[in-house]
């Protein structure tokens, strides 16, 4: 028996700009479906996503939502005006009894919903969105980057959360281990055209390059098509009086459908050149520490790097991993310990916030006025590794037409400036590079391109990123920190992981520290010696310790339930809220008593022994 679609794109057409998005195009999203959607920058995923969430009309085409189904979309750049803190407008269209969601969501992602609108970044405004969706909970929720923003733990709960929903999803993201390890169905938006594949993104691209290997067979059949047709167009001229006019107007039509093929978009012309080879040593720390206030950066760490390395620092949101850039950058002074910074170091930096763009300048002065790049005398050339070009055909490389060339930095899309900011850097000659962020926005194509230019690189790399397949392609060591500890491992993120589990690091990137034989086979002897002497065993201390928290939380939960049912009209006015928060009253009367129960079970036990 068919299954009624949740959501169904039917002849959608979308123009802008006088150049058509999409022409024709459908699409059905089906219960249960979990999505990649994928495209080049540019492509119109979010444009589309948009279309599917009804926040964006077609020109034409219908739009068919499911009777009863709800949707989310996750926002961008939400609207947060008339909310004085972030936990307000995350709860603003939820029930106040299902407020734990919330709270369950925000833990997750880390998000303090307390924090005051007007402070927050742009981040936290992205992560107060996402928390909101996923509390919220809707039968199918559009994700738009995601993973934007969110250090590895908070990824990997996410990644936890989604794979156990029972709800919809459609993603768009650069996280390659992210869309592998969540989705099994592909749509491929590529020229205004949406196909679908029914495998997961670890499918993908083997999938791409076969559609574009037959495209390219077409075409060239096309092509052989075409030039046999003319040349009998020309010679029957000549043998015949009177042509074959069908046969001419075949060959027309030939031309026109040649004419009509959409060329696929090429990949930045991207370019990495060192310039004279750095000394030996690049960086070298030696027994450094330091500290803001509380909180500590690192403490007695060391770490030599030198010319060729690939260096990935790894770590919560927060942990330290741009102070420590700072710190081996000189930028920064420790407040222990020396950093000794090597010889003929040419740097070139990728800042996550972009902070070398202004936002008012166009696309023209932030290349040719960049001090690094500028041409004296050439007011419309940018110098790149050394030859002048016009700048123009420079930004052209990177995939920007003509038109915005004069436009402002403020008017691109966060891929777009990704792009901008890295023709800049790439246009001087470096023997040291410091990526910061740089895998945010950017579509797969142009991640590939990156990583194969960074493993040609004569030169030394020092990188900041969530991404862990990125990581994996790219580092040769990697330095973890988390609470003010740093440790250095060989390899990339995969490597990190097995090499921390093995060492039973309790600080390692993830949900839940692996245990080591050792401590297992210890924790196995105490569960036994209490078991014998009746006392508690291993888990059971744990559990009560975490009780007398987890009995606060639901009584807390309990009263903002007793006040909000408080109010003499909510039977009245909203007798379906009322008989929510009453069921979410007794739920969580339920669990506080058991809890209690269970308390008083492991004291008494504990009292025993």
């Amino acid at each position: 028996m068919a299954r009624t679609p949740h959501l169904q794109l039917t002849d959608i057409s979308l123009t802008f700009g006088g150049d058509p998005l999409f022409s024709d195009l459908g699409l059905v999203v089906q219960p249960g479906d979990r999505v990649a959607l994928v495209g080049r920058n540019g492509s119109g995923k979010s444009t589309l996503m948009k279309v599917m969430g009804g926040i964006i009309e077609p020109d034409s085409g219908a739009r068919f939502l499911a009777p009863g189904v709800t949707t989310g979309y996750m926002q961008q750049d939400p609207d947060l005006s008339g909310f004085d803190t972030l936990g307000e407008f995350a709860l603003s269209e939820m029930d106040p009894s299902e407020e734990y969601k919330l709270l369950s969501a925000a833990e997750g992602l880390k998000l303090n919903l307390d924090a005051k609108v007007d402070a927050a970044s742009g981040g936290e405004r992205r992560r107060a969105a996402l928390a909101k969706l996923l509390a919220e909970a809707p039968e199918l929720m559009l994700l738009d980057e995601p993973t934007n923003h969110l250090d590895i733990e908070a990824i990997a709960w996410l990644e936890g959360h989604l794979s156990s929903t029972r709800a919809a999803y459609i993603l768009i993201s650069h996280d390659r281990a992210f869309l592998r390890a969540l989705t099994r169905a592909t749509l491929w938006v590529d020229r205004g055209q949406v196909r679908r594949q029914e495998q997961g993104f670890d499918r993908f691209e083997e999938w791409r390059d076969k559609l574009w290997e037959d495209e390219d067979q077409q075409r060239h059949k096309l092509n052989r098509k075409i030039k046999a047709e003319a040349r009998w167009a020309v010679e029957g001229i000549s043998a015949r009086r009177k042509r074959n006019q069908g046969r001419v107007r075949a060959l027309q039509d030939l031309r026109a459908e040649k004419a009509g093929q959409i060329k696929r978009q090429g990949t930045a012309a991207m370019a990495l050149e060192a310039g004279p080879k750095s000394g030996k040593q690049v960086f070298v720390m030696d027994d450094v520490s330091l500290a803001f206030g509380d909180k500590t950066i690192v403490k007695n760490f060391s770490l030599k790097v030198n010319r060729g390395d690939r260096i990935a620092l790894v770590g919560p949101n927060g942990a330290g991993k741009t102070t420590l850039l700072k710190l081996m950058t000189g930028e920064v002074a420790p407040d222990s310990g020396t950093v000794k910074i090597g010889t003929n170091l040419e740097m070139a930096v990728f800042d996550q916030n972009r902070a070398a763009l202004n936002p008012e300048d166009t696309l023209w002065s932030a290349m040719t006025e960049d001090p690094a790049t500028r041409v004296r005398g050439q007011g419309d050339h940018v110098m790149v590794r050394g030859t002048p070009k016009h700048v123009v055909g420079y930004l052209k490389e990177f995939l920007f037409d003509e038109a915005q060339a004069r436009a402002p930095v403020k008017s691109l899309s966060g891929g777009e400036k990704a792009r901008l900011l890295l023709a800049r850097i790439m246009a001087r000659e470096s023997n040291l590079l410091i990526l910061d962020e740089p895998t945010n926005d950017l579509d797969i194509e142009t991640l590939d391109l990156m990583q194969e230019l960074i493993s040609d690189y004569d030169g030394t790399v020092i990188l900041v990123s969530h991404d862990r397949d990125f990581l994996d392609r790219v580092a040769s060591t990697t330095v973890a920190l988390k609470d003010g500890k740093a440790t250095v491992y060989a390899g990339g993120w995969s490597d990190y992981k097995a090499q921390a589990a093995e060492a039973g690091d309790a600080s390692v990137l993830s949900e839940k520290p692996a245990q080591s034989r050792r401590e297992k086979g210890r924790q196995a002897a105490e569960d036994k010696k209490a078991e014998a002497s009746g006392g508690l065993t291993f888990t059971e201390k744990h559990r009560l310790e975490a009780l007398p928290d987890e009995m606060a939380r639901l009584e807390a939960e309990i009263a903002k339930l007793v006040e909000f049912m408080s109010d003499p009209n909510l039977f009245t006015d909203h007798p379906a809220k009322f008989q929510k928060a009453t069921d979410a009253l007794v739920e969580r009367q339920a669990v506080l008593d058991a809890a209690e129960e269970e308390w008083m079970t492991l004291e008494e036990k504990a009292g025993k022994a």
